[in-house]
């Protein structure tokens, strides 16, 4: 009698387990607790994502995503991506979002976004004592910025600047371009302000940033166009984090105010 008990006591766990161990959602391996929630993102772009002296990936924009994915019950996974590569690793399923310092102007139509989070310009960063102090100084110099970048939209926006140029040169990372200024291969970087001055405050760089802003622009976290269901998710977490100061919180860490635009 024991022996029938038992067998059946195995037979009704084995019928309860076997449903679960045929799940496996997208983006998560058979048995996992946590579907994961991958963030595609820029390595190179401090202080959005980077890498640090340790080896870790970190940044004020992984620090976002990481408490929204706690708060969805979801395993965080920053996964690093070549920029100009963002709209394939999107498409084939590789990452869930695009969650670094990303622009929304421009590209409205071409993802399905949050609402902005964060405001920030495009700028002229140059080495100090260039007497490079206004937009017409650049006039036949050589000015670098980021392939596939919102900077190069707004070069390519504003014909009657780029066209004064001597060279425009489209380098594969801001940090790549900010080694050229240092050492003078080129005369000026077109970039996000957020990210200029992080680095040239926490560097040491003896660069400045102009006054004349190229354009500005908004931040917002982008989905595969149609993923509203997820954007929904990552929305509503973003607005508790706002209201309850976690936002403000995480902004502080990194920039010493709140700098973010959700209420």
């Amino acid at each position: 009698m024991k022996l029938r008990r038992l067998f059946a006591a195995v037979m009704a766990c084995t019928m309860l387990v076997m449903p679960l161990a045929g799940c496996n959602n997208a983006g998560q391996e058979s048995g996992e607790a946590k579907e994961k929630f991958v963030v595609g993102f820029d390595a190179e772009f401090p202080p959005m994502g980077f890498m640090d002296d340790n080896g870790n990936y970190v940044g004020f924009d992984l620090d976002l995503a990481k408490e929204v994915a706690d708060r969805l019950g979801y395993e965080f996974v920053a996964q690093p991506i070549a920029w100009d590569a963002k709209d394939q690793e999107l498409a084939a399923g590789n990452i869930d979002c695009i969650w670094n310092g990303f622009t929304i102007s421009g590209r409205e139509d071409a993802y399905t976004w949050t609402e902005a989070y964060m405001a920030n310009k495009q700028v002229v960063v140059v080495n100090n004592g260039s007497g490079i102090t206004t937009l017409d100084d650049l006039a036949g110099l050589s000015v670098a910025v980021q392939k596939d970048s919102s900077g190069l939209a707004a070069l390519e926006e504003n014909e009657a600047l780029t066209s004064t140029f001597g060279e425009l040169i489209q380098e594969d990372s801001y940090l790549n371009a900010l080694m050229d200024l240092e050492s003078g291969s080129v005369d000026a970087i077109v970039m996000d302000e957020i990210v200029a001055r992080y680095e040239i405050q926490t560097s040491g760089k003896d660069m400045i940033v102009l006054d004349e802003a190229i354009a500005t622009e908004e931040y917002g976290v982008g989905f595969l166009l149609g993923n509203e269901e997820l954007r929904d998710e990552v929305q509503g977490a973003l607005e508790e984090m706002a209201a309850d100061g976690t936002l403000a919180e995480i902004s502080n860490t990194w920039f010493g105010s709140d700098v973010t635009i959700i209420k």
